[in-house]
């Protein structure tokens, strides 16, 4: 961190230039006490930031321009210019081009990160069509950190308060769901999240709930065999490992009741599952994590949300949440990881340090 002492140096790639990113990220720095928070810098088109700002007469608010991420300065949104080419900025249109950018603005705040030159990235929303290409052939963001890190064990993890939501299967279609489902899969969507439970949100005993797939979590085998053949025995398995896993749970019971407040994480069998009572439940402030990775990567619950894109109507919570997110979970995992150290180790720092 050297000259940035305790702030944590967050990268933010600018996602689609035509939708409402830019209007969430300076909604959420102009902020008062943001920036004593976390020293941020945006990887974007200083023509698009110029033109939002106008355009959504933000006052009291500018990007600070620097030419590589270990010039940042504090108390600053600092700014990396990514091309002075026009680029044709359309609000609420989508565009190849704010597609092709919204990749180089990944890549780059992912070439930093790699670099040790940011701490955490928050990702603005792209539109999952037009990124489409030679270079970037992935559903989304969570796919492609995934392969950037080689990471094979991950899981997409919705955020809001005490509610946390994880999803089995992603972006597939929803007749391929059942045959995509195996134990194994399920067991290790649940490992991901136990871990991720303990040191990225620091609860000590991680209770997790398990959905079913089919209505009444399959009714004792009269509307379906998947709880009984594929997801309770990756349930018990969980368990003879020590993890506290329950279920399966019928989805609409569990989220209409209530019942989800009882626990730390839910499982939830696919996209929608998860998604739909998550989002009725926590709209404008949920926060899309991807656990599993060896970085840190949050991102708003929304999309481009191009209908509202350049009429200063776009709702910052969830960017903002998304931000504080990633600074907490970035502060837990060195909590965990000094906390986990060998006794002796931290018997032999604790020594050194004495001696100094």
């Amino acid at each position: 961190m050297s000259d940035q002492g305790e702030l944590v140096r967050v990268g933010i790639s600018h996602g689609d230039f035509n939708g409402i990113g830019y209007e969430v990220i300076m909604k959420t720095f102009a902020e008062h006490g943001m920036l004593e928070l976390c020293t941020p810098v945006v990887y974007g088109i200083h023509k698009a930031a110029t033109m939002y700002r106008k355009l959504l007469n933000i006052q009291d608010f500018n990007f600070f321009g620097i030419p590589d991420a270990d010039k940042m300065a504090r108390n600053h949104c600092n700014f990396i210019n990514l091309t002075d080419v026009d680029v044709g900025i359309e609000p609420g249109i989508s565009t190849p081009a704010a597609g092709a950018w919204a990749v180089k603005s990944l890549n780059r705040a992912m070439e930093d990160l790699e670099a040790g030159k940011i701490d955490v990235l928050v990702t603005a929303p792209i539109n999952k069509h037009n990124v489409q290409s030679h270079d970037f052939n992935f559903p989304g963001h969570t796919e492609f950190l995934a392969e950037r890190t080689k990471t094979s064990e991950y899981l997409m993890l919705l955020v809001s308060e005490g509610l946390r939501v994880g999803t089995v299967t992603g972006h597939i279609p929803l007749q391929q769901v059942a045959s995509a489902l195996t134990t194994e899969k399920i067991l290790s969507k649940i490992r991901v999240m136990s871990k991720s439970l303990l040191q990225d949100f620091g609860i000590r005993k991680p209770k997790i709930a398990v959905l079913g797939l089919n209505p009444h979590a399959g009714d004792g085998g009269l509307i379906g065999k998947e709880e009984d053949m594929v997801i309770i025995p990756a349930i018990n398995k969980a368990v003879e490992e020590g993890i506290m896993a329950t279920g399966p749970f019928s989805a609409d019971g569990f989220f209409g009741s209530g019942t989800w407040n009882k626990f730390d994480g839910v499982l939830a069998m696919y996209h929608d599952q998860g998604l739909i009572p998550f989002k009725s439940i926590s709209f404008n402030h949920g926060v899309n994590f991807t656990a599993g990775l060896p970085i840190i990567r949050t991102s708003p619950d929304h999309g481009t949300a191009y209908d509202l894109a350049g009429k200063n109507v776009a709702e910052a919570g969830s960017f903002r949440e998304a931000v504080y997110m990633a600074i907490d979970i970035y502060r837990n995992r060195k909590t965990w990881k000094e906390i986990s150290v060998n006794p002796l180790q931290q018997q032999q720092r604790r020594e050194r340090d004495r001696d100094r």
